[in-house]
């Protein structure tokens, strides 16, 4: 068995209100896609990886994986309109490389360039022995349900210890994930809106799996966000830290 991994990088990014996609936005003189991508690059369970990215900026992103050293990176293929569309290239790409049916796909956002290693070994381990894994944490905020009547108000709670926080990296049987996203297009189950691999896999009656996650795995969309990430980093630096 192979896994693959399959690396979201097609957005454009306009809630960074940058000049440039902030998957393309330098941190410490490095890209964010590159963090992402050295990761994967690192992780020894990892075989390949295929990168969607943002139309026009394919030869870009192939500048800096030759400059950074991203070797196991097989293939860039165009981002679509939506999400969901992008993320539907990256999987048939790989099943048209001739990938085995059997092989595992890991799919993860370009812009969470804090992939922990031992919650990637995790969500491979998970779905090579149960067919799936999603990284997943516990939800430690209190949620309570707006009232329809009195939009102000609110008479009901979901007790949190029902809920968790779900993200990527995520990882899915090749043959399963494939067929999954031809049946969700056809149908239009699953593939609108906010919509991710996950929701349009449960939509479609999959049950999902939970694996390890990390509250360093966060996703760059404003300015603020980016500015956690370079704290991280700076964290990261001060080895004399208890961590």
């Amino acid at each position: 068995m192979r896994v693959h991994a399959v690396i979201i990088a097609a957005g454009s990014g306009t809630r960074m209100g940058q000049d440039i996609p902030k998957q393309f936005i330098n941190v410490h003189d490095k890209p964010v896609l590159v963090y992402t991508l050295e990761g994967f690059q690192r992780h020894p369970d990892i075989d390949d990886i295929t990168l969607v990215c943002l139309d026009g900026w394919q030869e870009v992103a192939r500048a800096y994986a030759s400059q950074f050293g991203i070797d196991k990176l097989r293939e860039i293929v165009a981002g679509g309109a939506s999400g969901q569309e992008s993320i539907r290239n990256g999987v048939l790409a790989v099943e048209a490389s001739g990938a085995d049916a059997g092989d595992l796909v890991v799919i993860h956002d370009g812009i969470r360039p804090l992939v922990d290693a031992g919650v990637l070994s995790d969500v491979v381990r998970v779905a090579a022995e149960r067919g799936n894994a999603v990284t997943s944490l516990p939800y430690n905020e209190q949620i309570f349900v707006v009232d329809e009547a009195d939009p102000a108000t609110t008479t009901e709670f979901i007790p949190r210890e029902t809920l968790r926080r779900v993200s990527t990296p995520q990882a899915y049987r090749l043959g399963e994930l494939a067929d999954a996203y031809r049946e969700a297009f056809a149908t239009g189950v699953g593939v609108g809106g906010s919509h991710y691999t996950n929701t349009m896999m449960v939509a479609l009656g999959h049950r999902l799996n939970f694996a390890a996650g990390s509250d360093r795995n966060i996703k760059l969309t404003t300015t603020d966000d980016l500015e956690m990430f370079k704290a991280w980093l700076d964290l990261e630096e001060d080895t004399w830290l208890k961590k």
